[in-house]
């Protein structure tokens, strides 16, 4: 028993030798995530500046200007450095920050959930309560549409809003701070290896 729990063991770290996939796809994963939320806050820089100012309908966060720069730069440039794998243990760390804003600022108070399901863990009430509003919304569509056409490429669904995403990217954030950009298909991989070429 003890001997094949070795040879499993030694098999399975095997996989080290394609380690550098998990940190690659990580960063795929979260550069169109990044580049879309700094691109589109381009787009529509002075709406954002205002979101991130007002205090009625907003943030109501200080500096709004700057605070909507930051945000912008660190998507922008963020995306760029994950594609290249370059000074992404550096990036990671304002993209964590932007993601803990972000979670604490818009999402806090609509609970775990990004989608409404009343019988996930951490359903609120306001999770319940939009599953009940969406029943109503999709039995109007069956009596006055052809439900079947406008479900047939995705089923219709309420958006909650929570942390729940902000909180993922967050965490693999994190796991790229440790882990870095990866061997071999990152800017950082090569030039940390020339740099330390030739030392012990």
């Amino acid at each position: 028993m003890k001997e094949q729990l070795i040879k499993l063991h030694v098999l399975l770290n095997k996989t080290k030798q394609a380690d550098f996939l998990a940190p690659f796809l990580l960063r795929m994963y979260l550069v169109p995530v990044f580049w879309m939320a700094g691109t589109r806050k381009i787009e529509g820089f002075d709406n954002i500046v205002e979101w991130f100012g007002n205090t009625e309908w907003g943030l109501g966060l200080p500096f709004p200007l700057l605070m909507a720069f930051l945000a912008i730069a660190t998507e922008f440039f963020g995306a760029i450095a994950l594609f290249f794998g370059l000074a992404v243990r550096w990036f990671s760390i304002p993209l964590m920050i932007t993601m803990a804003v972000a979670a604490g600022t818009v999402h806090w108070e609509n609970g775990w959930q990004a989608i409404t399901d009343p019988g996930a863990p951490f359903a609120t009430e306001r999770v319940v309560e939009a599953s009940e509003k969406l029943v109503i919304v999709k039995e109007l569509i069956q009596e006055h549409a052809d439900y079947d056409y406008i479900t047939s490429t995705g089923s219709i669904v309420m958006l909650n809003n929570g942390i729940e995403f902000s909180v993922t990217y967050f965490v693999m954030l994190l796991a790229l701070l440790f882990m870095g950009a990866g061997r071999y298909v990152s800017v950082d991989y090569w030039v940390e290896r020339n740099l330390y070429k030739g030392r012990k």
